[in-house]
């Protein structure tokens, strides 16, 4: 067994919400948490969609979501739909009708914003389509596009008219017998954000999809969405979550994961427990590190490595981790197996070592999952 197990005192539990699906996706219950992220071609680009989708969808993503902005996207959805690994999600604003073309497409799930899908005449007409072709909806609120009325009654965009806008479509949806939804409440704003969906988790049952909207580039982006989600999916609330960036969909995916991860939510690939390096380092552990990264990216299966440049705090990492390597002196270290020292290894050699080291550990482990189903 993986020594990447759950302690007790790490145990989150999570808020108790009822079960949807999208395509072949279960969202809420005792589901796993899903990583979505969203394209950035243009949906007419039918080949350079579907490669992104497929990136996306290899690097881990359960859901990607597909803009649909006009009468050709819908067009182009339906090939795109039947090349996609996994369910999309069409993300509709302002033309009700490109909801009903996307349904009809085949899309798993629309993501409606009622601040510019028009009156409920037009929402119960994206209902029916929906309904008809087995597709979820995701109610998607955004601090940003808030319906006319709610900013007159507040006075500028805050939690409490984010959930408002939220609970009034679940009321449209519910009225019109659609229980196949989620919903999210997305601000900029990591306070407002996570005001916002404390509220509306106490609210309703519905599955939450948690996200911090237009979140920005790689590295303060990728800041942001920890604190956000992370303080959320720590209280127990989240059932999907999709981490905004201004950069490649399948960095979305891979900082999704290590934000789940980090919390025991989800385990996907190789956990890389490494130091920051210094003085005492008995190899290159910032180079080492990159390497491993990019030669330990094919792997799924969870298990853990430690690589720790020197012996301060290396053993003691080793213990608890499925392989490890701790810098030593004269041009080598020692390998760890399974906690317990195994052997010395030369720096030289000690990437190649340790891939091979992982990807037999993870053969193990596949092999002992195998026997157990």
């Amino acid at each position: 067994m993986s020594m990447n197990h759950i302690r007790p005192w790490r145990n989150i539990e999570r808020r108790k919400s009822r079960q949807i699906h999208v395509g072949k996706v279960a969202i809420g219950g005792d589901a796993p948490i899903a990583v979505q992220t969203m394209t950035n071609t243009l949906t007419t680009d039918v080949a350079g969609t579907i490669a992104q989708i497929h990136a996306s969808a290899e690097a881990g993503a359960d859901l990607v979501r597909v803009s649909v902005p006009d009468e050709a996207s819908s067009k182009a959805l339906k090939e795109i739909v039947a090349e996609s690994p996994v369910p999309i999600i069409a993300d509709i604003h302002f033309h009700y009708k490109r909801g009903i073309e996307a349904a009809e497409a085949g899309a798993a799930c629309l993501r409606i914003n009622p601040g510019n899908i028009g009156d409920e005449k037009r929402v119960a007409e994206v209902i029916k389509a929906a309904r008809d072709h087995d597709c979820a909806i995701r109610i998607g609120v955004n601090a940003g596009s808030l319906e006319k009325h709610l900013l007159e009654k507040y006075g500028e965009p805050c939690p409490a008219a984010m959930v408002e806008s939220g609970l009034d479509h679940i009321r449209i949806l519910e009225d019109h017998d659609f229980h196949n939804f989620k919903i999210s409440v997305k601000a900029s704003d990591v306070f407002m954000s996570a005001a916002a969906y404390q509220q509306l988790a106490d609210a309703t049952d519905a599955p939450i999809h948690l996200g911090i909207t237009e979140a920005g580039g790689f590295v303060s982006g990728t800041i942001k969405s920890a604190i956000g989600l992370g303080q959320l999916l720590w209280m127990g609330i989240g059932d999907t979550l999709r981490v905004s960036l201004s950069a490649d969909p399948v960095e979305e995916v891979k900082v999704g994961f290590e934000i789940l991860k980090s919390l025991g939510l989800r385990h996907r690939g190789v956990n890389i427990i490494s130091c920051p390096s210094c003085a005492r380092q008995g190899f290159n552990v910032i180079k080492t590190v990159e390497t491993l990264e990019e030669r330990l990216a094919h792997i799924r299966t969870p298990l853990s490595l430690s690589i720790i440049g020197c012996v301060v705090n290396g053993p003691g990492e080793a213990l608890m981790t499925d392989v490890g390597f701790t810098g030593g002196g004269a041009g080598a270290g020692m390998v760890y197996l399974a906690g317990k020292a195994s052997h010395k290894m030369s720096n030289e050699a000690m990437v190649e070592h340790i891939v091979e080291e992982v990807e037999k550990k993870a053969a193990e482990i596949e092999a002992a999952e195998a026997r157990e189903a």
